[in-house]
């Protein structure tokens, strides 16, 4: 199975960080976050992994080229989702998909891959402690889920947080069935909308990985979680940024 790694984004909250080099070179622990990435999934067994790449692309290909690439030459105008469906040539036989801003143990993706249902997302249980320290990106930012069991019945930003069973980190599995009707439905959804408002009132092309997540939910679709408890860390912010390089190599360098 594949993994595709969505980084075609800037990262413009990490300020100076992010000028000449893409957010996922940010490095924690002396190690880019790209890196944390690419050893997490290795470790877990995904050796096939592509970037979708858009800011600093040419660089990112140079530094990295064992990555299979997919460009996003609209990265400034896009957003997550669009990003992914870059690289929707290589979903055919499933794929597991991840954002490129994060940290997180190869554990996680384990677990997603030896789950039994078709469509995996894998949540944090423990995320309200992080956001505890996180004064530049507050709660009612977070992707965050409510579940019956395992199986997700919201995701949404807008979910009190003191209804939600966690937030969606980012990590993702799909079946081969469940990719291609990911893929239909997004491109049933831009053919209905182009470029008008869509969940959250943000234009299509500026919407979120989530958004499709919900349209699919609200269609009858399912979607399943496995948990972690902690071993996740998003680097959005410079605050993020200091907070990971505190934690993250102490507990997992």
């Amino acid at each position: 199975m594949k993994a595709i790694i969505i980084g075609a984004g800037r990262g413009s909250r990490l300020r100076a960080l992010t000028e000449e080099v893409p957010k996922p070179y940010a490095p924690i622990g002396g190690r880019r976050i790209l890196d944390w990435l690419l050893e997490s999934l290795q470790d877990a067994g995904l050796d096939q992994i592509i970037f979708v790449g858009g800011y600093q692309y040419d660089l990112v290909r140079a530094d990295y080229p064992d990555l299979e690439f997919r460009h996003n030459p609209d990265w400034a105008q896009t957003n997550i989702l669009a990003s992914l469906m870059c690289a929707e040539d290589c979903m055919d036989d499933g794929f597991v998909c991840t954002y490129a801003d994060i940290l997180y143990r190869p554990e996680v993706v384990r677990r997603a891959l030896e789950h039994e249902a078709e469509a995996v997302l894998c949540v944090d249980t423990h995320w309200r402690t992080r956001y505890a320290h996180r004064s530049q990106h507050p709660e009612d930012d977070a992707e965050k889920v409510t579940a019956d069991g395992d199986r997700i019945t919201r995701i949404n930003r807008t979910i009190p947080s003191h209804e939600a069973d966690g937030e969606y980190i980012g990590v993702a599995r799909f079946s081969a069935q469940v990719s291609d009707q990911l893929r239909r439905t997004y491109h049933d959804v831009r053919e209905r909308l182009g470029d008008e408002p869509w969940k959250a009132g943000a234009p299509f092309p500026k919407a979120y990985l989530i958004h499709l997540y919900e349209e699919m939910l609200e269609a009858g679709h399912d979607f399943h979680m496995v948990t972690t408890d902690g071993q996740y860390m998003e680097v959005d912010t410079e605050e993020d940024f200091e907070l990971a390089n505190q934690r993250w190599p102490k507990l997992y360098g």
